[in-house]
């Protein structure tokens, strides 16, 4: 399970750098960069999770098909499941651009915030969108290969492209003007030669969004080379992308609960951003920060939950139904005791972690920081619940419960987070810490009800056939 989960852990961390790359950048250009992400990200996320539920279908029936020792059915679900979603993306990124305005307009805000970070958080959306495909070739190439069982190749592409984005992203947002990433490295030199060649000052807040999407680019192309030129993955054929009604019916009915489950998360994230943009600048660039550096913490148990759904789902196609439950227990409890203790250190250290993003001259550079700091210090609560929530979230999924993983995700969020942020920020008239602690609630609640259904071993059943292929 360890040599399964590592990889996926890292994968995470990697996707980590990505938001805090162009989190610490923007934050050195200035405060309502980082807000503006803040309230983007929630409404990017809404629409990749429409198609996300999809490539998780593909996860979990390569893995079952994979352990049952079906290898012609494990590569017709990959190419099946790659040609579906990309188109999916490529549809999703169309509307995604032309409704960012609309999006927005949702929002309710004080009159800084609208007047000048939903503009920005405008422009950052609008590039982002047309990225799409890219960003869901390699969501897809990663999810087939973890169902595969090889999480070593997605790892060693996504640190490709992470490096890519962390090279990208100062150039493209401050160009070579006034580009702090020289001064940093003391070549404020060689800087002011490559102004003088170029003339290019940066892009701001957009260059951000091209660093990530030319990253994922690459990101997609290297995962097609993989999956058709090496045997590191399912075995796809040029044949396995004529569309199959069947196959495609299939990845529909276990995706779309996983999709389903997804969307309303990013409505519940959509929700708490706008409750939280009727706040000041402070408190809305503390918001999304502090959700950046606590996906350090949630990202690499979403890690372990992969690899569990992977071991889940190949132990189940081949019977190993009392194995499979083992390595669920065994992954909650290394979860649980690593991440006690980067809870501990979080709730001891926060302000030199969140300091660490904001420039001091930026605007509301004091607020984001004294915000931020209690923010991740009361949530730090939750930590060891995250693990333990995500690892069993894994297990449903590898088993194709992926109904109970939604209305579990359902109860984390629409019981113990919406309203208890609301009831205490608003009802209770606690502010922003009503906030805080509202967030800090729903994974608790989540893990108990997750761990009272797993432990009813209900979801001990394969999905797929394994006396036969699909061909």
């Amino acid at each position: 399970m360890i040599r399964l989960a590592w990889p996926m852990v890292v994968i995470q961390l990697l996707q980590v750098a990505y938001n805090l790359a162009d989190t610490f950048w923007l934050g050195q250009l200035s405060g309502n960069a980082v807000a503006a992400l803040s309230l983007a990200f929630p409404l990017v996320f809404f629409l990749i999770s429409v198609g996300g539920g999809f490539t998780t279908a593909g996860s979990i029936l390569v893995a079952q098909f994979t352990g049952a020792d079906s290898e012609g059915s494990a590569g017709k679900v990959a190419g099946q499941t790659l040609g579906f979603v990309v188109s999916i993306s490529a549809v999703l990124g169309v509307v995604g651009h032309f409704v960012t305005g609309d999006m927005l307009a949702l929002l309710p805000a004080d009159e800084e915030t609208a007047a000048v970070v939903i503009p920005m958080a405008a422009d950052y959306m609008e590039v982002f969108f047309l990225g799409m495909p890219a960003l869901f070739g390699f969501f897809v190439f990663s999810s087939l290969m973890r169902g595969y069982g090889n999480t070593r190749t997605p790892m060693i592409v996504m640190f490709v492209s992470v490096a890519i984005n962390v090279v990208l992203d100062p150039i493209l947002i401050f160009g070579f003007a006034d580009n702090p990433l020289f001064g940093m490295v003391g070549a404020t030199g060689v800087q002011s030669s490559l102004y003088a060649a170029t003339g290019f000052g940066g892009m701001g807040i957009e260059g951000a969004a091209i660093a990530t999407i030319f990253a994922r680019f690459v990101a997609a192309i290297l995962g097609l080379y993989v999956l058709f030129f090496t045997t590191a993955g399912p075995d796809i054929e040029l044949s396995h992308f004529t569309p199959d009604p069947a196959m495609i019916s299939r990845i529909v009915r276990v995706g779309t609960p996983s999709a389903a489950e997804q969307s309303t998360s990013a409505l519940a994230m959509i929700t708490l951003t706008a409750m939280v943009a009727s706040f000041a600048p402070g408190v809305v660039g503390a918001f999304g920060l502090g959700n950046r550096l606590i996906s350090l913490v949630f990202l690499p148990a979403m890690g372990l939950g992969r690899a569990t759904n992977t071991m889940v789902g190949q132990n189940l196609g081949a019977k190993q139904t009392e194995r499979a439950e083992r390595a669920v227990w065994l992954a909650a409890k290394f979860a649980a005791a690593v991440l006690f203790g980067i809870a501990v250190v979080a709730a001891l250290f926060p302000r030199p972690v969140v300091s660490v993003f904001i420039s001091p001259g930026s605007e509301n550079a004091a607020a984001i920081v004294d915000y931020g700091s209690t923010y991740v210090r009361i949530r730090a609560v939750e930590f060891v619940f995250i693990g333990v929530l995500q690892v069993l979230l894994g297990a449903f999924r590898g088993a194709g419960n992926t109904k109970t993983a939604m209305a579990i995700s359902m109860v984390t969020l629409w019981l113990g987070r919406v309203p208890t942020v609301y009831f205490f920020a608003f009802t209770l008239g606690w502010g922003a810490t009503g906030i805080w602690v509202g967030m800090a609630l729903g994974n608790i609640v989540g893990a108990i009800v997750a761990a009272a259904w797993f432990t009813r071993g209900t979801w001990k059943r394969t999905i797929v056939d394994t006396d036969s292929t699909a061909g």
